[in-house]
C-alpha cells in the first residue's frame, strides 16, 4: 500500500512515545503530528511549498529527525552532513537546485555561507532542552519570492533527495518518494517483527539513508519509538544503553568494532540493559565480527543489505528461528532479489550481479539517463536495478555477497574478492579489522594490500600475517603489503572505504 511519511505516524495511540534523546521529556506520536502541521505552516510563510527542495544542516540528534518528516510533508528534503566544507555545500545545495536550508539557531558556519551566495533562503531552527524531544520552531531569516504551492505529500511525490558516494566520480543524485521510503520502512519493520513496545538507539547519522529508514522510519512505522543520541561514541554508547533502555540498536560494522572493544569494561550494563536483537548494515559484516556481537549481547545478530537506491533494506537475516548466517546477508526482505548477468541484460544462475526490484527502489537517478540506461534492465515482467554487487544465492534464498563490481582486485587478469581476503585475515588471532583494498602496480595494474588494526594487547609484524594468509589463500590473492595502523579511515557514516585507500595511506600517487 502507497504511503507518506506522515501516514506512517498517523495512527499510532496519541500518548505513545515518539521520539527521545540524553536529558530530554520524551515526543509523543500527537506531539509529532502537531509538529508537522505547524512546520509545513511555517514553511508556506517563508515561501516554501510542495516540490521545493529544503537543504536540512543539523546536528544528528532528536531535532535532525523529527525536521525530516516534518519537513518533507510540505517540502522536498535533503539532509546534509554538517561537516562538509564550504566548497561541498556549495556544490551539493547548487547540484540539487535547493531552494532553502534550514540552519540552527546561532550557526554561521560554511552551510551560511554557501546558501548566502547562492541567494537561498534561511530557515532557522530553535528548540528549547526543556521541551520534549524534536520538539522545535522554525522561523524564516530570509523568505524565499513567490507563492508557495500548499499541497501536501502524496506517495509518488519526492520526499528526500540524497547524493551517492561518489568516491571515483561526480556524485549522482538519488531521488526517493514517499512511497519509497514508507514501504522500505513496513519492510524493515515487518523483518525485525517491531512493535510498538519496541525502542531504538540511534547512533546512526541522519543524513545517511541507514539512520533515516532503517532506525527512524521503521521505528515510526510500527509505533514503536527511537531514542536519538547526538552522534557515535563507543565511550558514550553504554551510558546511552542505560538511560534509553532500547530493545535494539543498528550500525556499521566499525561501530560495532568500537562497541565490543569498549564490552568488556560494561559487563553489568549489558546484565541490566538485554537488547532483543542488533542490527549491522551498510557494509559487510565479518562472520567473526558476529558471532562475537552475538557471543556478547547474548542476542541475535541481523546482518541486513541495504543501499541508498532502494531506500535502505533488501536483504536481512532472518529473527530466530530463522537462522542467522555469518557471513550471508540473509534472505529477500522487501524488494525481489535476483541474480544478473554481470555484462548483459538478463537474469542467472549462480554467481553474478545482484538486482532488485520493488516499491522501495528508487525511480531513477536525477538527471542523468546515461546511469539509468547502465542500471535499469526489464526481464520476467519487472523492471531490475542493479546494485554493482557482486553474489550468490543458495538454495535456501540467502545471499552471499563477494564484493563490489567496482573494489574487485584485478591482478594482471585474476580477480580478487577484497571481502575473502578480509574473512582470511580476520581469523588471525591478533586482527581486530582488516580492509583489503587495490594497490596501483606498474606492470599488473592492481595488486592486493591490507589495512589492518590490532586486538588490544596484541602483536604481529606484516611478515607474520603474510604467512598466515599464504597457507590459507592462494598464492595470488596473498597481500604483498599490509600496513599495520592505529585506525583505519572512514567515511563520512563512518564505513571503512576500500576505493582510494592506497591513496590516503600514501601508498600510490593519486590518479
Amino acid at each position: 500500500m502507497s504511503a507518506t511519511l506522515s501516514d506512517l505516524i498517523a495512527f499510532h495511540r496519541n500518548d505513545a512515545l515518539a521520539i527521545g534523546a540524553p536529558d530530554r521529556p520524551w515526543l509523543t506520536y500527537a506531539g509529532l503530528r502537531d509538529l508537522v502541521e505547524h512546520t509545513v505552516h511555517a514553511l508556506h510563510a517563508a515561501g516554501i511549498g510542495h516540490g521545493d527542495r529544503v537543504a536540512i544542516v543539523l546536528p544528528n540528534g532528536p531535532e535532525m529527525a523529527a525536521a525530516f518528516v516534518a519537513i518533507a510533508e510540505g517540502a522536498v528534503t535533503a539532509p546534509m552532513n554538517p561537516a562538509h566544507r564550504l566548497d561541498e555545500f556549495e556544490f551539493y545545495l547548487a547540484d540539487l537546485g535547493a531552494k532553502a536550508v534550514v540552519l540552527a539557531d546561532g550557526y554561521d558556519g560554511p552551510a551560511l555561507t554557501a546558501a548566502t551566495r547562492l541567494g537561498l533562503a534561511v530557515l532557522r531552527l530553535g528548540h528549547d532542552a526543556a521541551d520534549p524531544a524534536g520538539s522545535f520552531t522554525l522561523r524564516a531569516e530570509t523568505v524565499a519570492p513567490g507563492e508557495p504551492d500548499r499541497a501536501t505529500a502524496r506517495p509518488r511525490d519526492i520526499a528526500l533527495i540524497l547524493h551517492t558516494s561518489g568516491t571515483t566520480s561526480r556524485p549522482k543524485i538519488v531521488p526517493l518518494r514517499h512511497g519509497n521510503i514508507a514501504a522500505s520502512a513496513h519492510h524493515i519493520a515487518q523483518s525485525l517483527a517491531l512493535t510498538p513496545h519496541d525502542r531504538c538507539l540511534n547512533v546512526m547519522p541522519l543524513f545517511h539513508i541507514h539512520g533515516l529508514v532503517g532506525a527512524l522510519s521503521a521505528s515510526l512505522a510500527a509505533g514503536a519509538s527511537v531514542w536519538c543520541a547526538p552522534g557515535f561514541d563507543a565511550l558514550r554508547f553504554f551510558g546511552w544503553l542505560e538511560a534509553a533502555r532500547p530493545t535494539w540498536y543498528t550500525a556499521v560494522p566499525a561501530m560495532h568494532q568500537a562497541i565490543l572493544s569498549r564490552a568488556r569494561h560494561n559487563a553489568e550494563i549489558l546484565e541490566r540493559v538485554p537488547l532483543r536483537f542488533l542490527r549491522s548494515s551498510s557494509a559487510s559484516l565479518p562472520a567473526q565480527m558476529m558471532r562475537a556481537l552475538a557471543d556478547t549481547f547474548r542476542a541475535p545478530v541481523i546482518e541486513a543489505y541495504g543501499m541508498t537506491e532502494a531506500a535502505h533494506q533488501m536483504t536481512a537475516n532472518p529473527l530466530p528461528p530463522g537462522a542467522q548466517r555469518p557471513g550471508s546477508v540473509g534472505v529477500a526482505a522487501g524488494p525481489a532479489v535476483r541474480i544478473a548477468s554481470e555484462t548483459g541484460n538478463w537474469l542467472v544462475e549462480g554467481p553474478g550481479e545482484v538486482v532488485i526490484s520493488g516499491p522501495n527502489v528508487m525511480p531513477g537517478y536525477e538527471g542523468n539517463e546515461a546511469a539509468n540506461d547502465a542500471a535499469f534492465f526489464e526481464a520476467e515482467g519487472l523492471r531490475w536495478f542493479r546494485t554493482g554487487d557482486q553474489g550468490q544465492l543458495d538454495g535456501d534464498g540467502y545471499l552471499t555477497l563477494t564484493g563490489r563490481l567496482k573494489e574487485i582486485i584485478n591482478r594482471g587478469g585474476e580477480k580478487i574478492s577484497p571481502l575473502e581476503v578480509d574473512g582470511v585475515l580476520m581469523d588471525h588471532p591478533a586482527v581486530a579489522q582488516v580492509v583489503t583494498f587495490a594497490l596501483p602496480h606498474p606492470k599488473l595494474g592492481e595488486e592486493v594490500a591490507a589495512a589492518v588494526v590490532l586486538r588490544e594487547g596484541m602483536a604481529a609484524d606484516e611478515a607474520a600475517i603474510r604467512a598466515f594468509c599464504a597457507e590459507r589463500l592462494a598464492d595470488f590473492k596473498v597481500p604483498r603489503r599490509v600496513v599495520l595502523l592505529d585506525e583505519i579511515p572512514k567515511g563520512a557514516t563512518g564505513k571503512l572505504q576500500r576505493i582510494g585507500l592506497a591513496e590516503k595511506l600514501g601508498l600510490a600517487d593519486p590518479v
